[in-house]
């Protein structure tokens, strides 16, 4: 499945009305280790159905970043039930982010 877009106009749809678990990558443009994540994320989202994956952009939308307390990028974090269940900060390797999705 493709990694979406989240923002604060679909997230109710897209992450808190989710009938699975969402793990959300929230990173920004100029940010080093999240460029290094990246790719992982987008892997882990091909490769993992029972999860879906989304990414937010801290610059554009703030609000969510505050939200959730939101203060080093890049971060995961894992919703299940429209509810964060892990949180998970800075670059981690693709296995730690398996166990953390229970994929």
């Amino acid at each position: 499945m493709s990694v979406v877009e989240i923002t604060s106009e679909n997230f109710d749809a897209e992450v808190a009305k989710s009938d699975k678990p969402v793990l959300v990558d929230f990173w920004a443009e100029w940010c080093g280790p999240c460029k290094m994540l990246s790719p992982v994320v987008d892997e882990i989202a091909e490769e993992v159905s029972n999860v879906k994956v989304g990414k937010i952009n801290v610059d554009e939308q703030q609000d969510l970043a505050e939200k959730y307390g939101v203060m080093s990028i890049p971060t995961l974090i894992l919703f299940k039930g429209g509810e964060v269940a892990e949180t998970s900060v800075g670059v981690v390797p693709k296995d730690a982010i398996l166990k953390m999705i229970g994929a």
